[in-house]
């Protein structure tokens, strides 16, 4: 797919790339000219490069040209701290450094100011050579611009495609590797779900969603971090992808969508999506992904919301992937949009998920991560079983969570965040059915608190839930 797409790019195209910022021909001479620069860095096929460019068309480009050259992109992610930076740039050894103003702004003169934004870079020049993308403060490094010239070829074959950081620590970093083939499936995946129609903008704030919408000839536009209802009403896309956080703070502002609107990259409950349709969509999506197989299953909200079971139901499996149940109930996962393996491992047969699960019908129902596993009594206590019942109207967020209740054991706490407008009293009213049938799960305690989030995808933090729960 993105081999089409790079193909289809035409200079002097007026149709919108990024929408109101950028044509398809502005993109096709960005991706030419960063292909040609590239070349002349002299990295070829195989080659690593680390790359800290906010999203945006140079960003965009920068990918495209070395997909192209079959070059493999390591993404550096500014929040994870310069001693966790250190160590996955050792791991992933790139040749060259593609870093914007921000970047290096970040982890050079502005990096005592920006640790307070919790971002943080190591000096990049002391792990490979630099060049700078787009605006250029004094003292940087050399820019790398785009350049004229005849077309680089492309390379035909697979390899390493991009290298994403996961968990891990500095002394052993983890980090996903996907294939120009599996990139492909999964984009092809995505373009599936989301269904883009030429000339009719896409919002998303991720790559796996903005190149697919491109290739199906959409024009695309980054979330405004202000003002995204006016954003929504001028741009009136067809579809829309942000996160569960993106989407309680959308809805907390009274934002109107339309179209099509995608959720995932966090728990995706069946009252956020219903929200969302009430709010406007005509349509609520949960996607089950992880980064190593990326889409697995997803559910429109009419569906999710029929559910009755135990559990959390995230949707029929995608063409392709197929899943299966390991030991301790472990859900696996297989397919063509499967990562190859974690960078310096052996390939995967099967992704372990970490979750807690089991196929019906091919559909999956999640139980919870397996880590999360609360020990009462004589009683494991899985959270992801029973928190899908605990979001009832006027819930935001609810986890249930350990507390260490000495010799061991550990009190069961439900965390509830109220939605703008709940009021205790009413949420408790109606919990009394849900915590009736939650059997031995049902929680010694029930604690009203705005949840911690942690990560890019702002996830809930069930650790640090805990901790609150613990010291209240």
């Amino acid at each position: 797919m993105l081999t089409d797409l790079i193909g289809s790019l035409r200079e002097g195209d007026d149709r919108q790339a990024l929408a109101g910022r950028v044509t398809r021909g502005e993109l096709a001479t960005l991706t030419h000219g960063y292909a040609v620069a590239l070349r002349e860095q002299g990295l070829s096929a195989g080659d690593t490069i680390g790359l800290a460019v906010r999203p945006g068309a140079r960003s965009l480009a920068t990918m495209l040209a070395a997909y192209h050259l079959g070059l493999r992109i390591a993404v550096l992610d500014p929040t994870a701290g310069p001693d966790v930076l250190k160590a996955r740039l050792a791991l992933a050894a790139p040749r060259l450094i593609l870093a914007d103003a921000t970047a290096q702004a970040v982890a050079g003169r502005l990096a005592p100011l920006a640790r307070r934004a919790h971002l943080a870079l190591p000096e990049l020049g002391a792990l490979a050579p630099v060049r700078t993308i787009g605006r250029r403060l004094p003292g940087a490094p050399p820019p790398l611009r785009p350049l004229a010239g005849p077309p680089p070829a492309g390379f035909d074959g697979d390899g390493d495609a991009v290298i994403v950081f996961t968990s891990g620590t500095t002394s052993r970093p983890r980090a996903v590797v996907h294939t120009r083939r599996s990139l492909s499936a999964g984009m092809t995946a995505v373009h599936d779900l989301v269904r883009p129609v030429p000339d009719v903008p896409v919002l998303g704030g991720t790559f796996f969603v903005l190149l697919p919408s491109l290739a199906g000839g959409a024009a695309v536009a980054l979330p405004a971090r202000w003002n995204l209802g006016r954003q929504i009403r001028s741009l009136r896309p067809q579809a829309i992808y942000l996160t569960p956080p993106q989407l309680r703070a959308a809805l907390a502002a009274r934002v109107r969508f339309t179209g099509r609107v995608y959720s995932g990259s966090a728990p995706v409950s069946a009252a956020l999506l219903r929200a969302v349709r009430a709010a406007g969509a005509a349509e609520a999506w949960g996607v089950y992904a992880l980064t190593e197989v990326f889409p697995a299953a997803a559910i429109e909200s009419t569906d999710k919301s029929a559910w009755t079971g135990d559990g959390d139901l995230v949707g029929s499996l995608l063409p392709g992937v197929t899943a299966v149940v390991g030991d301790g109930a472990e859900l696996l996962l297989s397919g063509p949009t499967a990562a190859d393996r974690y960078l310096g491992e052996e390939p995967f047969t099967q992704v372990a998920t970490g979750d807690l699960g089991r196929i019906a019908d091919g559909r999956v129902i999640l139980g919870g991560r397996l880590k999360d596993m609360i020990l009462r009594g004589a009683e494991n206590i899985y959270p992801g079983l029973y928190e899908p019942s605990l979001h009832v109207p006027g819930v935001e967020l609810a986890l249930l969570v350990g507390v260490p209740a000495g010799d061991g054991d550990e009190r069961v706490v439900a965390v509830i965040q109220p939605a703008t407008g709940g009021t205790e009293s009413a949420i408790r009213s109606a919990l009394r059915d849900p915590l009736s049938r939650m059997g031995t799960a049902r929680p010694d305690a029930i604690m009203f608190a705005r949840i911690p989030l942690s990560g890019r995808s702002r996830k809930p933090d069930r650790a640090a839930t805990s901790r609150l729960a613990a010291a209240a």
